[in-house]
């Protein structure tokens, strides 16, 4: 005979029984809560206006500023482009060529050479103005005697004009009576002065001498700040581990400084790719175009051939360029922005 079960046990089965309607599903702990920055990315950017349309009030005032004295000019110059102007100033004689100035400046011998100088003078000052004041950051990131004063006086090059640098400059290089040169004679290094900025070979390398010599302390300061951004314990407990200098610097200072790199750089590039005062005063584009870069072959071609439509051309390539290299440095600034949580 087969046990009968309990009146108890059986009451305790029915009590531990779960009820379907009572059984309610797991919450889905492995699934993130939708961050509020990626809910509002979602929003379609016409919403997101018309919901601060009231702020906008605020910024109209500099927002025609800036339709007026930099969105209209930029019109004008591409609208410009596409015109052949006539030498008399006279723009409402200017004549439809369509794509002619563009084709011109792509198939001109003398854009290739200002191109290739471009290329060096951006990249030689870019690189040499970082790696120098990169350096120079790192060594003012300690703690000596006369570091306040030491670092006021490397500041000097970046606070004066460069107008005033670019003659002072010209000066110290004047191939009779020039500084560098006087004293290469009364060394006895060399036999006569010499020549830097009327020989081919030796005017656009004194040029970017220069150039860094101006800029470094900009890089100085930006590296300067990002170094003080880097954990002191983080350093010593590396130390104390027995990293080496290198070792700390490649491991643990460079990766907390690279953003800050990354900017300096693209600020170096469009401060170069820009840059006029010192190649203009110092050589005017010379000798014989050795020294001729974008901006001053742009000069040269609307100012001195009054030819506005192709200069327009041109400035338009370069504003895409510029524009490019602009993008970039927005995405450089708004890289940990666009980091959303996982």
């Amino acid at each position: 005979m087969s046990a009968v079960p309990a009146p108890h046990e059986e009451m305790q089965r029915v009590t531990l029984a779960p009820s379907p309607r009572s059984v309610s599903p797991a919450p889905d702990l492995a699934a993130p809560a939708v961050p509020r920055r990626v809910a509002m990315r979602r929003q379609s950017l016409a919403t997101r206006i018309w919901k601060h349309r009231h702020d906008y009030l605020y910024v109209l005032p500099s927002i025609g500023v800036m339709l007026l004295v930099i969105a209209y000019p930029v019109y004008y110059t591409i609208y410009l482009s596409f015109f052949n102007t006539p030498p008399s100033l006279a723009l409402e004689d200017k004549v439809f060529v369509g794509l002619d100035n563009y084709m011109r400046v792509v198939t001109a011998e003398s854009v290739h050479e200002a191109t290739w100088n471009t290329v060096v003078w951006t990249f030689w000052s870019t690189l040499l103005a970082f790696v120098m004041g990169f350096a120079a950051a790192l060594g003012l990131n300690r703690d000596f005697a006369g570091r306040g004063l030491l670092r006021g006086t490397l500041l000097v090059p970046y606070v004066i004009s460069a107008v005033a640098a670019a003659y002072i400059w010209r000066w110290i290089f004047h191939s009779d009576f020039g500084v560098v040169g006087a004293i290469s004679v009364a060394t006895g290094l060399t036999d006569h002065p010499i020549n830097f900025l009327d020989d081919r070979d030796a005017a656009l390398p004194s040029l970017i001498a220069v150039n860094v010599w101006k800029e470094f302390p900009f890089a100085m300061i930006m590296m300067l700040a990002g170094l003080q951004t880097v954990p002191e314990p983080l350093l010593r407990a590396a130390q104390v581990d027995g990293a080496n200098a290198w070792q700390r610097f490649w491991h643990i200072t460079l990766p907390h400084v690279r953003s800050v790199a990354l900017v300096t750089v693209l600020l170096l590039l469009v401060t170069n790719l820009n840059s006029f005062t010192i190649p203009w005063i110092m050589t005017g584009g010379g000798p014989a175009g050795a020294t001729e870069i974008w901006i001053t072959h742009i000069y040269q071609i609307a100012f001195g051939r009054i030819r506005f439509g192709l200069a327009s051309a041109y400035s338009v390539i370069l504003f895409i360029i510029m524009m490019g290299m602009g993008y970039f440095y927005v995405r450089a600034l708004t890289q940990g922005d666009e980091r959303t949580p996982r």
